[in-house]
C-alpha cells in the first residue's frame, strides 16, 4: 500500500484523537471514578495505534500502546487513577504530539520516550510489583510480560517451545556510572547470539547503538539454556548491576493483543477507504462479556457512519488556490462593470449585475469554506492551564465561551503563539497565589476566561482575569526608567494608555525572569503579530479586580471592501472596516491644539491627518483651500481625519501583497488592481492613529 497518499489524513486524524484524548483527560482528573471517560480515551488511544501501525509509525505506535495498556488496567479496576498516573498520561500525549507534529514537518516520528514508556510500564505493573521484580534475581516462574509481542513474535516464541527451546525476558540494568552504554549492549547481545536468538529488544537495536536510552533495557530471548546459567554469563560482562531472568508464558498472552490485531486491520482498511461487510463471525468463541465489550464501539462507529460520508477533507493549499482564481474574478468583475458603465449596453448592464449577484454568493461559499472554529485553538488551552496550575502552585480556573465562533484558517494559525502569551501572562501576572487572594477577600481559585466572539467583520478574543490587574504606577516607573516615556509625557496620560505601556518593545514588570512569562521579551511581539493580521489589541484593567485583553481581527484577510477615495490623481483604498463616516467640513473648521490640527466631531477632538503630506504626492495645481473632504477612521476608542481630495465610492477589493521588495512600508498595508488595470495602494489606519 502507497501510505504517502494517506499522510495528511492521518495527520489530521491523529491530531484529532490527541485532542479528544487531551479533553477527556481534563475530564478524569475532575471525575478520577468514572470510567465512561477512561473508555472513551482508550478508544481513541486504539485507533491512533492501529492508525500509526498501518502507517508505519512504530515508536509512535508502541508509545500509544504503552499507554493502551495503562488505561485497559484502569477501565479493568486493576488500577486506581491517581494525580501522578495522569500527570505520566499527560506526558505520553504530549509525547504523542510531538511526535505527530515531526511526521507533519516531514520527519519520521521518532523520539526518545523511554523515561516515559519505564513509567507506564511500572503503573502497569502496579506500584507494588516494581521492586519485587528488581529484588529478584532469577526469577523463573511465568510473570507478566514487560515486552509487548505481536503476532509474528508470538507464533516464534510459540513454535520454539514446541522444540525444545525456552522463551526468556531478560531485563539488563547497567550501573549509573557506566560510560560506554554502547559498547555494554553490544557485549550483551555478543553473550546471547552465541547461545539463541533474540525476538526483539525495547528500546530498539537502532536506539540502544546510539545510547538512547537510560540504564535499563529488555530483551525478548529463546534458547536451550537454562535461566539461571545466562543470568550468569551476562552478569560477567563489566557495568552490569543486574540482570533478571523471566520465563515467558505464551498461554497467558492478553487476549487484547488478538483484539489489537484485528483492530489494527480493521483500521487499515478504514484508512484505504476499503468497503468491507459491516460485522464477521468471529474466527473463535468470545465469552459473552468480550463480546459484549467489543459491541459498544461497533455501535458508535456505525452511528458516526453518515455523518462522515457528508463531509471531506480538503488540502488549505487547494483552497488557496480556489481564493486565487476567485480573485482573479473579482477583478475581471471590476473591469467588466467599468465598460459597462462607459458602454451603457442595456443586456450587458443586465448580464454584468446578474454576474455580480452570482460571485457575491460564490465569495460567500468559497470564504465561508475556509472559515475555522477557534475552538482548534482554544482546545490546547485547558491542558496548559493544568500545568502551569501545578508549577506556580495556584488555583486557576479557566472558563471557554464562543468557541465555536469562526475565523479564517489564515489567521487560526497566527494567533495560537499571541493567545499563548497572552494566556501564560495572565495566570502568571494576573492571578495572586490562594494566599494573597484570600488576604484580599477573593475565593482561592482565580479565573481566566476565554471568549471569542463576532461583532460586524471582525472577531473579537478577550482573555479576562480576576487577579491583580495592572500595578499604572509601577508600568509608569518602569516606562520612564526604560526611556519609553518622559516625565512630562506621563502628566497628560490617561489610564488606558499607562496600560498599553506594557505592549512596548522590551517592557516587562516581573520582578524575576520565569519561564512561564516575562524573559524581558514583554507582549510586544504579541502586538505586533495582531497589527500585521489587520488586528488590533486593547486592555482594560482595574487594580486588585482584574484585566481584559481584548483582541480584534478580520474575518478574512483577501477581500475587503474599502472606500476608494482620490489625492491629486493617485487612487488609494481606505477599508470600510476602519470608516465611521466620510464628511466634508469648511477650513474655518479647523482648529489648532499642541501643533496639531484637530477638527471637532460630534463633541470629541479628533486630529486630521493629511494624506497628500503623509505620502509626499506631488501637486500640479494648488487646491481649493476653502473645502476638505475627510473620511473619520477609527482604532478601538481613538479617532482621525484622513483628509483626501474626493470620494470615488465603495468597492470591494482583492488584498494583494506589495512583494519582498517593499516590505514595511508606513501607512501602506497592501495594493490592490482596479477594474481599469490601475493600481490603488490600501491605507493602514492603524499606522496613522496614535
Amino acid at each position: 500500500m502507497e501510505v504517502n497518499q494517506y499522510l495528511e489524513m492521518f495527520i489530521e486524524e491523529s491530531k484529532e484523537h490527541l485532542q479528544a484524548c487531551s479533553e477527556h483527560l481534563l475530564e478524569l482528573e475532575k471525575n478520577p471514578d468514572d470510567l465512561a471517560i477512561v473508555g472513551e480515551i482508550f478508544r481513541s488511544a486504539h485507533t491512533l495505534k492501529g492508525m500509526s501501525a498501518t502507517m508505519g509509525f512504530e515508536d509512535l505506535a508502541d508509545l500509544t500502546h504503552k499507554m493502551e495498556n495503562v488505561l485497559d488496567a484502569i477501565r479493568n479496576e486493576k488500577i486506581h487513577v491517581t494525580p501522578e498516573i495522569l500527570d505520566v498520561v499527560f506526558e505520553s500525549v504530549d509525547h504523542l504530539e510531538e511526535m505527530v507534529m515531526d511526521i507533519a514537518n516531514g520527519g519520521d516520528g521518532k523520539r526518545d520516550v523511554s523515561a516515559t514508556v519505564a513509567q507506564l510500564k511500572r503503573i502497569e505493573l502496579g506500584e507494588e510489583a516494581v521492586p519485587e521484580v528488581v529484588a529478584t534475581v532469577v526469577e523463573t516462574a511465568a510473570v507478566e510480560s514487560v515486552l509487548e509481542y505481536d503476532s509474528f513474535e508470538q507464533t516464534v516464541i510459540a513454535q520454539s517451545s514446541e522444540q525444545g527451546f525456552h522463551a526468556y525476558e531478560i531485563s539488563v540494568k547497567l550501573r549509573e556510572d557506566c560510560l560506554l552504554k554502547a559498547a555494554r549492549v553490544f557485549m550483551v547481545f555478543e553473550i546471547l547470539e552465541k547461545d539463541g536468538e533474540v525476538i526483539k529488544s525495547s528500546p530498539s537495536v537502532e536506539k540502544l547503538e546510539d545510547e538512547q536510552f537510560d540504564q535499563q533495557f529488555y530483551v525478548a530471548f529463546v534458547t536451550k539454556e537454562s535461566a539461571e546459567d545466562m543470568q550468569k554469563k551476562i552478569m560477567k560482562v563489566s557495568e552490569v548491576e543486574e540482570v533478571v531472568v523471566t520465563t515467558i508464558d505464551q498461554k497467558k498472552f492478553s487476549e487484547r493483543e488478538y483484539e489489537s490485531q484485528q483492530e489494527v486491520a480493521a483500521t487499515a482498511s478504514a484508512v484505504v477507504e476499503v468497503e468491507s461487510t459491516p460485522a464477521s463471525v468471529p474466527s473463535k468463541p468470545e465469552p459473552a462479556a468480550q463480546s459484549a465489550k467489543t459491541a459498544a464501539p461497533a455501535k458508535v462507529e456505525k452511528s458516526h457512519a453518515p455523518v462522515g460520508n457528508k463531509t471531506i477533507r480538503v488540502n488549505i493549499e487547494r483552497l488557496d488556490i480556489l481564493m486565487n482564481l476567485f480573485e482573479e474574478l473579482v477583478i475581471d468583475r471590476g473591469r467588466l462593470q467599468s465598460i459597462a458603465t462607459e458602454v451603457n449596453h442595456g443586456e450587458l448592464n443586465e448580464t454584468v449585475e446578474r454576474m455580480s449577484r452570482v460571485m457575491g454568493d460564490l465569495q460567500t461559499i468559497i470564504l465561508t469554506m475556509r472559515m475555522v472554529p477557534v475552538e482548534t485553538v482554544f482546545n490546547r488551552f485547558p491542558k496548559m492551564i493544568r500545568q502551569l496550575s501545578r508549577d506556580l502552585n495556584k488555583k486557576i480556573n479557566l472558563e471557554i465561551i464562543g468557541a465555536e465562533t469562526e475565523l479564517d484558517r489564515t489567521v487560526i494559525d497566527e494567533i495560537g503563539d499571541p493567545l499563548v502569551h497572552l494566556i501564560r501572562n495572565s495566570v502568571d501576572h494576573g492571578i495572586e497565589n490562594p494566599t494573597s487572594r484570600r488576604a484580599k477577600g477573593k475565593p482561592e481559585e482565580g479565573t481566566v476566561v476565554l471568549r471569542a466572539y463576532h461583532s460586524g467583520n471582525y472577531v473579537f478574543i478577550e482573555i479576562e482575569d480576576d487577579g491583580a490587574g495592572i500595578n499604572r504606577d509601577k508600568v509608569l516607573a518602569k516606562a520612564i526608567a526604560k526611556g519609553i516615556v518622559t516625565q512630562e509625557q506621563s502628566y497628560s496620560m490617561s489610564d488606558n494608555q499607562i496600560n498599553e505601556l506594557i505592549l512596548a518593545s522590551g517592557f516587562s514588570t516581573a520582578d524575576v525572569i520565569s519561564d512561564v512569562s516575562g524573559r524581558g521579551v514583554g507582549l510586544d511581539v504579541v502586538k505586533t503579530t495582531i497589527e500585521s493580521l489587520g488586528g488590533n489589541i486593547s486592555i482594560e484593567s482595574t487594580q486588585d479586580v482584574g484585566s481584559i485583553f481584548s483582541i480584534q481581527l478580520p474575518l478574512t484577510l483577501s477581500i475587503i471592501s474599502v472606500m476608494l477615495v482620490e489625492i491629486e490623481k493617485e487612487i488609494y483604498a481606505i477599508p470600510l472596516s476602519s470608516i465611521i463616516e466620510t464628511s466634508i467640513i469648511r477650513s474655518s473648521e479647523i482648529m489648532n491644539a499642541h501643533n496639531q490640527k484637530v477638527i471637532d466631531f460630534r463633541g470629541k477632538v479628533v486630529p486630521l491627518v493629511f494624506l497628500e503630506e503623509i505620502f509626499e504626492v506631488p501637486r500640479t495645481k494648488p487646491q481649493d483651500e476653502e473645502f476638505h473632504s475627510v473620511v473619520i477612521v477609527r482604532k478601538g476608542e481613538k479617532l482621525a481625519g484622513l483628509v483626501v481630495d474626493s470620494f470615488i465610492g465603495q468597492q470591494e477589493i482583492v488584498l494583494k501583497s506589495l512583494g519582498n521588495y517593499l516590505t514595511n512600508i508606513f501607512a501602506i498595508s497592501g495594493a490592490t488592481i482596479l477594474g481599469n488595470g490601475k493600481v490603488a495602494l490600501i491605507v493602514d489606519c492603524n499606522a496613522l492613529i496614535k
